[in-house]
């Protein structure tokens, strides 16, 4: 037995070069769970390391804390926008698309390894799901920058399914050894995982989210912890009432980090360095847990299974599942790609073992193989595959300076890095001619090595990046102005009005809201309401109605000059140009 010396050691020699493998990993274009997998075995029983470890119990432990976290912060940074976009398809997918990959891959793994159909089918299980912790770290610091409904599809499937693969998992195994029989006992499991975890989750959620903006604490970095200790609570109330922990945890997650908490950027940050120290943590210590004399073994069935996993049972889930959903072929052959397995597998692949079951030992290498094939093959070849299918968008330069807003109080308020390339509707505009809403500043323009202040006579140029402190209403807005040439442009909300300075010329308003007024280009807001009341004392609350808008006088200066309209986008456009 290791004293805790010797582990505190070890731990922080595994996490310096799992950090040193991520840096590799970067420049290799290979997924870094291959490389936190490769320090394990390097560091196990037959590795230079010559760890002993084959706690399978432990190492279980390990991987469910280490997901748990993971699932947590990743909800924290789905914007609600993704699960707008994507909840049908990546629902669909996250559900029937395991159970279809599950039975397929099941019912060969049965017939290659001379298996029963219900132990084949727990082998299928077990890898049927995508690994979030490795979709999201390809996806959002890969390298693969795709079409943000793919991405999101990608995203929010990984995320929740794999409550749907531990339900199989652990219903199987039930069944298996005698505890639930064949029929209404499975699907009573099923139904309490599912209810019971979502709706633990959003209620945890919630309540964190109002303990967050309630409670006022003097220590900053406590309100992270009240975050992590949501998660956590959501996960243990969700499995202690029979429901599935990590579904619960995810949907906390995406509560609070849609509601803005308090700390809301710090909150961010830690768990960002938790997910990265739990991958690290949970990826070696499953490396260690290998025996590759054991691989070696297992590798021709490993890999007929992975054949017909990756490419039979994983395209026909997907392309029966997002048949209804309008994706163009070369898409779902993308989605069909990005199946890629992670720690969830492995992790699952200790249930048999802890169950007792018998050639548990053999389905975990066979499990463990399986991983290492499809984060290889699929992962190293994500971003060649994207480009193949013409699927790639232009990549986003990172921003060369951060600003951000800490408080320990609620503040309404974001700080937004928009890039300007070629296509930009701003390129080569002066910012006074930007027709932006009222209260929105623009704080800083960084140019190559210059941080320039901004002025009304500042010239945004291609290659700019703007920051932005703006509040989080009028975001869709000024998105609008800043959007790229060659994207469509996103539809603007109706139910919200927007402050405009009465200043702003008709043509700028059309320029960067594809709005036609059929004025006079050059002609203000203030004589575009002054025209069409046909009066000279324009009063607060006077209305002009459009096409497509609607402008409301806000604010008027002693001289009666309109110094700040609310423009409000009208529901489907009404032709009328009715005033009042």
């Amino acid at each position: 037995m290791l004293s805790i010396d010797t582990l505190i050691l070890i731990t922080g020699i595994l996490l310096l070069l799992g950090i040193v493998s991520n840096k590799f990993s970067a420049r290799l274009g290979m997924p870094v769970l291959v490389l936190f997998i490769l320090v394990g075995m390097l560091a196990g029983s037959e590795g230079i390391g010559g760890i002993e470890f084959e706690d399978y119990s432990l190492a279980n432990s390990i991987g469910t804390i280490a997901l748990c976290l993971i699932l947590f912060d990743g909800g924290l940074r789905t914007p609600i926008q993704t699960i707008r976009s994507a909840w049908k398809p990546a629902g669909i997918l996250a559900s029937v698309g395991v159970l279809i990959t599950a039975v397929i891959t099941g019912l060969a793994a049965s017939w290659i390894l001379n298996l029963s159909w219900l132990e084949g089918l727990l082998l299928g299980s077990i890898v049927g799901s995508t690994d979030a912790s490795v979709v999201f770290s390809v996806l959002r610091s890969g390298g693969v920058n795709i079409r943000r409904r793919l991405a999101d599809t990608l995203e929010v499937e990984s995320g929740s399914n794999d409550p749907m693969a531990i339900f199989l998992t652990v219903g199987l195994i039930q069944v298996l050894t005698g505890l639930v029989p064949v029929g209404l006992g499975v699907v009573t499991l099923f139904l309490n995982q599912m209810i019971v975890g979502a709706v633990i989750g959003v209620t945890v959620g919630w309540s964190g989210v109002w303990l967050l903006k309630q409670i006022r604490l003097d220590a900053a970095g406590l309100y992270p912890v009240i975050a992590t200790a949501m998660g956590l609570l959501s996960f243990g109330s969700a499995v202690a009432l029979g429901g599935s922990g990590f579904l619960a945890v995810y949907l906390t997650g995406i509560v609070i980090g849609n509601r803005r908490p308090v700390f809301h950027r710090g909150i961010l940050l830690f768990h960002d360095a938790v997910a990265w120290i739990c991958q690290i943590l949970m990826f070696v210590a499953l490396g260690i847990l290998s025996f590759p004399s054991r691989l070696l073994e297992a590798a021709p069935s490993a890999l007929l299974i992975s054949v017909v996993l990756i490419f039979v049972a994983r395209p026909i889930a997907v392309f029966l599942c997002a048949w209804p959903f309008k994706f163009a072929v070369r898409e779902k052959i993308f989605l069909s790609w990005v199946g890629l397995k992670g720690a969830v597998p492995i992790t699952l692949a200790t249930f048999p073992m802890l169950a007792g079951l018998p050639g548990a030992s053999l389905m975990f290498d066979i499990v463990f193989f399986v991983v290492l094939v499809s984060a290889v093959v699929q992962g190293w070849s994500l971003p060649p595959v994207a480009r193949y299918l013409k699927l790639e968008i232009p990549t986003r330069q990172p921003p060369p300076v951060t600003l951000e807003i800490s408080s320990l109080r609620d503040f309404e308020g974001d700080i937004v890095d928009y890039f300007v390339d070629e296509n930009c509707r701003v390129a080569g505009r002066l910012i006074r001619d930007l027709a932006l809403p009222e209260g929105v500043v623009i704080a800083l323009i960084a140019r190559a090595e210059q941080l320039i202040p901004p002025q009304g006579r500042s010239q945004i140029q291609a290659g700019d990046h703007v920051i932005v402190v703006l509040r989080p209403q009028v975001r869709p807005i000024v998105d609008r102005i800043f959007a790229h040439g060659q994207q469509s442009p996103t539809a603007l909300p109706t139910a919200l009005e927007f402050p405009l300075r009465g200043s702003i010329k008709v043509s700028e308003l059309e320029q960067f809201y594809d709005i036609r007024l059929d004025a006079n280009p050059d002609a203000t807001l203030d004589d575009l309401i002054r025209e069409r009341l046909r009066t000279k004392n324009i009063q607060l609350g006077s209305t002009v109605r459009f096409e497509k808008i609607e402008l409301h006088v806000r604010e008027v200066s002693h001289d009666g000059i309109v110094e700040y309209v609310g423009m409000t986008i009208l529901p489907g456009g009404e032709e009328t140009n009715a005033m009042r």
